[in-house]
């Protein structure tokens, strides 16, 4: 299952220095419905490995504007305390999301 991030939480799971992905989605998008089974398959693969979970944008806000996240899914990643330059914006594979996992482990 995968993790739920809060603006209460995320800084501080980042700040661990654990490698983090973080899909933001809200209930009313449907790519990110579509998306939601394949984070929570990912994040039970990965457990141990990388953080990965769901920040709802409807329920949280500051780390999203933070972020400037502007559509819907958004996936960003996050390393040794810092954002990386991997984003992904829009539906997606399992693949292509575990293409960019195994990126972000190689950092």
């Amino acid at each position: 299952m995968a993790f739920t991030f809060t603006d209460e939480n995320v800084n501080e799971i980042i700040e661990s220095g654990k490698p983090v992905v973080i899909d933001f989605w809200a209930t009313w998008c449907g790519p990110c419905m579509a998306l939601a089974p394949v984070i929570d398959e990912l994040a039970e693969q990965y457990e141990g490995e990388v953080v990965i979970g769901k920040y709802n944008v409807e329920d949280e806000s500051d780390f999203s504007t933070d972020h400037r996240i502007m559509s819907l899914p958004t996936i960003l990643f996050f390393k040794d305390g810092k954002k990386t330059a991997i984003r992904l914006a829009g539906s997606q594979s399992k693949e292509t999301i575990e293409e960019k996992i195994k990126e972000l482990l190689s950092l």
